[in-house]
This record gives C-alpha cells, structure tokens and sequence, in this order.
C-alpha cells in the first residue's frame, strides 16, 4: 500500500459511501461514488449534478415513483460497481481495478465514456453502442448561462485526489483542491487560459469549455487506462500525451481539441427509466 493510500485510508476517504436504499417505493437507485468522511470529490460528484440536472430538464426528480426498481451509473470510472440489469450512461472501466470484480452478467449499456470500455464490455459478451463521452462533457449544453470564461489567471493546476499531497509538498501556485464544490472547481477551471491536470475531470472540464488543457502525471496511483479511453472517446486518435512536471507541460501546451457531438450522448440518457 502507497504512502497516498495509507493517508487515505487514516482518514476514511477511500472507500464509498454507502448508498440510500431506504425509499420505500420503487426508483431508480443512482450510484455514484463518495467519501465516507463527508466530503466530496468534485468529478465524481458531478455525476449526481448532471443526472439531476438532466432530469430536471425533462420534467422529472430523481427520487419519484417509477412503474419498477432499477439502477444507473453514470460518470466515473465505477464500472466496477455494477450489478446485473444495471444501466450504464457514460460509465469507464477503472483500470486499476481486477478483473474479479466484475462480476455483473448483463448490463442495459446507453452509452460509455469511450472505445476501451466498450471493447472490455463486448469481451464479456455484453452489448454497448458506440456512444462515447463522459458526460462532464455535457456541462455547457446543460449549464449554457451558469459559467463564464475569464482566463484571468495563465494557468491553474488541478491535482486528482491522489496527487493533492504532491502539489502541497511542492508549494505550487494556482492549485484547485479537487475536494472543493463542483461549481467553485469549474469557475476556478474558467478562470485560466490553460488548464494542468492530473484529475481526469479537470482536464474534462476545461476542453469541454474550450480551454487547452495538458494531463500532467504526477504518480502512478490511476492507470492509464481511463485517460485513454476519455481521450479516445472525445474524438483524438492514438495515446494520451503526458508531461511529469510544470514547466514540460506549459512547453506541451494543449491537447488536440476534442471532436464531441454532445447531442449524442444527451439523447442516450435513459429518461425511459422514469417514464
């Protein structure tokens, strides 16, 4: 166990909270992961944003009477937490996670965060469209006048939970805590002309704004394996390019733009489990 995990682990914010089963009518049962010390991790709370939200939109709330139980994941590389007849919507395969704990039978798959959760799941026999993207993409469609552009600061840094240790121990100027509130993390994120991340949804959150963005590896905790299949999935081709510090990433500059149809991916969310 690495240095992160055992901090980690002292402070209860490893593993997920559990979820609410307590509503005594039939729902869906959305899951998304969160610390059991309370706090929150921005990228996977917007999970539980964009689901609302989306909802919202068409007439429905999340905790309402369905004609039967289901279940959904949506953002987050949770793949892994499925159970047979869930129903996925932008979900990603976690890379670091065994194999073994796969252990669903069949899933109602709307859509996946990329090409390389959809090639994991059809080598289990289970069907998946090609409907790509995370559905953080999604944020300026849903959010069209909530958030605005600045660029006032060059550049802000944007650390995956695991790696929040590494840029406090370096003094880093411009890092955005990926422990703050989804919204104060994306008006943080639009206050920069480039975006340095190592937390997935950081770098999601600026492209899908139009802002350059560089992933930056700073340890080796999350696997390859979902920077790819986002990379992949928002129209790139080939492997995500990486810098390891700073000063190689402002020398990199930004990624490709994504090439993204959001209405796509919209169109794919499963508004029938609540009809």
């Amino acid at each position: 166990m690495s240095f992160t995990q055992k901090i980690l682990r002292k402070l209860n914010i490893i593993q997920e909270a559990p979820q609410n089963n307590s509503i005594p009518f039939n729902h869906v049962d959305f899951f998304y992961w969160r610390p059991r010390d309370g706090s929150l991790n921005f990228g996977d709370h917007l999970s539980y944003i964009i689901v609302t939200k989306t909802l919202a939109d068409n007439g429905f709330l999340l905790e309402e009477e369905t004609s039967k139980n289901s279940r959904l994941l949506a953002l987050g590389s949770v793949l892994h937490f499925a159970n047979s007849n869930d129903t996925i919507w932008g979900t990603g395969f976690n890379g670091k996670v065994g194999l073994h704990e796969h252990t669903y039978q069949n899933l109602d798959v709307r859509a996946v965060r990329g090409p390389l959760t959809r090639e994991f799941l059809i080598s289990k026999g289970i069907d998946t469209p090609e409907i790509y993207g995370d559905p953080a993409l999604l944020l300026p469609h849903i959010f069209p006048n909530k958030f605005k552009k600045t660029g006032i600061k060059p550049y802000v840094i944007v650390p995956n939970l695991h790696d929040l240790r590494i840029a406090h121990q370096n003094a880093w100027d411009n890092v955005i805590s990926p422990l703050n509130s989804w919204n104060k993390c994306i008006e943080e994120i639009l206050n920069a002309e480039f975006v340095i991340a190592s937390s997935l949804h950081g770098l999601i959150i600026a492209e899908s704004f139009g802002i350059p963005a560089r992933y930056i590896r700073l340890s080796d905790e999350e696997n390859l394996f979902k920077y790819n299949d986002y990379y992949l999935g928002s129209g790139r081709k080939g492997e995500i390019e990486y810098a390891t510090s700073i000063e190689e990433a402002l020398e990199m500059k930004g990624m490709p733009p994504i090439q993204f149809d959001y209405q796509k991916l919209l169109s794919a969310f499963p508004l029938d489990l609540w009809k």
